[in-house]
């Protein structure tokens, strides 16, 4: 089994020009991924580097903090044999909030898909059961949105404007 050094090395060398950035935080490695190769690069990471478990699917929403785009796509890997965690990251722009499936891989994504779309309307491209699974139906926006009011819909506009 690779350590996680060993695996940024081999998705930055199977993945040159896709790879956007890297790093470690509380000891955990991750890696920025095209999101036209991120499908790719987790299989090379379960296939070959023994990210055997997908632990959580996510998202994060940068609005207004100066990201390369809105929204982060997060996996959350662990590997059974070396006892590794390994995180893969995917930046994902506001106008087109849309992410390959993951649910060929693992079959706990699609469940993390439907969390992150109704959440955050990033919408998984091949996931047959892209509904939603926290909140209502007929429930309007997606809560987990930073520009999505605290009450609900409609109050935001009533709220002062923050300023720095």
């Amino acid at each position: 089994m690779a350590t996680q050094e060993e695996s940024i090395a081999a998705v930055i060398a199977r993945f040159p020009d896709d790879v956007v950035g890297q790093g470690v935080h509380a000891g955990q490695h991750w890696v920025f991924v095209k999101r036209e190769r991120v499908i790719e690069a987790l299989q090379l990471l379960r296939d070959t580097l023994g990210y055997d478990m997908l632990m959580d699917l996510t998202a994060v929403d940068y609005l207004n903090q100066g990201a390369p785009e809105r929204f982060c796509v997060v996996y959350q890997l662990y590997s059974l044999a070396s006892n590794e965690y390994f995180r893969v990251k995917t930046w994902v722009p506001e106008g087109d909030p849309t992410v390959d499936t993951a649910s060929d891989l693992w079959k706990s994504a699609p469940w993390g898909e439907r969390e992150t779309w109704d959440m955050f309307g990033i919408t998984f491209k091949g996931n047959k059961d892209l509904r939603r699974i926290l909140m209502p139906t007929d429930y309007p926006g997606h809560p987990l949105r930073k520009d999505y009011p605290l009450k609900g819909n409609g109050e935001r506009f009533n709220f002062p404007k923050y300023s720095r």
